[in-house]
């Protein structure tokens, strides 16, 4: 009989984290609020890996530090002080820390967030930019600029 199979990127302490962010998104799911949203299930699952991804301590909650790996890693660095601002516009200044339904707020909502822009330039620029493979084209002299 084959092992279960783990969550990535945590094993077995990311399973609770999971389990509260799939409630999460069952609220989501039955919100009046996003019922005319497209493709709201497959979004979600989404912005869960995302979310995921990026909370370190597997706390539910994505800090400073989080974000700010989380800009790097997308090619966008920012300072501490709009890493701080980004934080504040997405809880609304209520929070330092960035929970997972502010998220998902701040993504399915129509406010045009920094951290939106960016989560969503980053998944553009990931299909429109497919990865070349194989060796490069042959080029010659007359083809250099």
């Amino acid at each position: 009989m084959a092992a279960p199979r783990r969550p990535s990127g945590g094993g077995l302490r990311r399973a609770p984290q999971d389990g509260r962010l799939d409630e999460i998104n069952k609220e989501f799911l039955c919100d009046p609020k996003f019922s005319d949203e497209e493709d709201l299930e497959e979004k979600l699952a989404v912005f869960k890996e995302k979310y995921m991804e990026f909370d370190l301590n597997n706390q539910g909650e994505i800090d400073l530090m989080s974000v700010k790996r989380m800009m790097e890693k997308m090619g966008v660095p920012k300072t501490h002080l709009e890493l701080k601002k980004m934080i504040s516009e997405v809880t609304g200044g209520v929070s330092e820390t960035i929970s997972y339904q502010d998220f998902v707020n701040v993504m399915l909502g129509k406010r045009s967030a920094v951290l939106k822009l960016v989560m969503m330039f980053e998944g553009k620029a990931n299909e429109s930019n497919p990865k070349p493979s194989g060796p490069p084209p042959e080029r010659d002299i007359a083809s250099l600029p």
